[in-house]
């Protein structure tokens, strides 16, 4: 299994021949490397309905028949707009062909603004585990600290966990750090910062922060394989 990060909240996992792409903010997001016309995903999963992790979603499954994973509020309002979806909810699980998703609690909004100054529901927001070739990743999607984190480490044995730390809108760095410690992933990569200014981070002084010493800053394009 590859994983590789792309740049605000954009994760992408490539397994047996698979492209997953996690919330896909790149049409308006300077840091990633990613160019919309370049990739294919086979599966897209959403951890909320903000802008800045929707992104490019309908775009890409449309022009490539991907299935979209969501919320079912989510998942329905991107079925209306022609998208293949697969609803789920938080506690859920379900085995693709393609590895197994789970669906976590996160502490965040999760809404669609639209041009008529409208906010459309998208149901609860989420974090992501992703489980398949005998590895776990989390993405934690965003979300602030909360102690039940300690419970998704102990039921699950997570190998790579992608927590914002931009604060602000999700966790800062102390709080991070210590959902690092609750979680107790093999390997924490720090995401959703530096991309808006009130999201400004040091994701080094994030990784001196951990205990474990067991976080990397990953570049956009940079690749973790398990």
């Amino acid at each position: 299994m590859k994983v590789s990060y792309h740049g605000h909240s954009v994760v992408q996992i490539q397994t047996n021949g698979k492209t997953i792409l996690i919330d896909p903010f790149i049409t308006g997001n300077t840091l990633t490397d990613l160019k919309v016309e370049e990739i294919k995903p086979d599966v897209i999963i959403l951890s909320h309905g903000h802008g800045d992790h929707v992104g490019d979603t309908v775009e890409l499954a449309k022009k490539h028949d991907t299935l979209v994973i969501a919320s079912h509020e989510l998942a329905t309002y991107l079925s209306w707009q022609g998208v293949k979806t697969h609803a789920m909810h938080i506690g859920g699980a379900y085995q693709f062909d393609f590895g197994k998703v789970k669906l976590t609690q996160a502490f965040h909004g999760s809404s669609y603004i639209t041009e008529n100054q409208e906010i459309i529901y998208c149901g609860m927001p989420a974090g992501i585990l992703f489980m398949n070739e005998g590895k776990t990743v989390y993405h934690a999607g965003d979300t602030a600290l909360f102690s039940d984190m300690k419970l998704i480490g102990e039921r699950h044995s997570i190998d790579l966990a992608f927590l914002p730390i931009g604060d602000n809108f999700t966790m800062g760095p102390e709080d991070a750090a210590y959902a690092a410690k609750l979680l107790q992933a093999k390997v924490i990569v720090p995401i959703h910062f530096n991309t808006f200014p009130p999201i400004k981070q040091d994701p080094t002084k994030f990784i001196e922060l951990l205990e474990a010493k067991n976080g990397i800053v990953l570049e956009s394009g940079e690749t973790v394989e398990l």
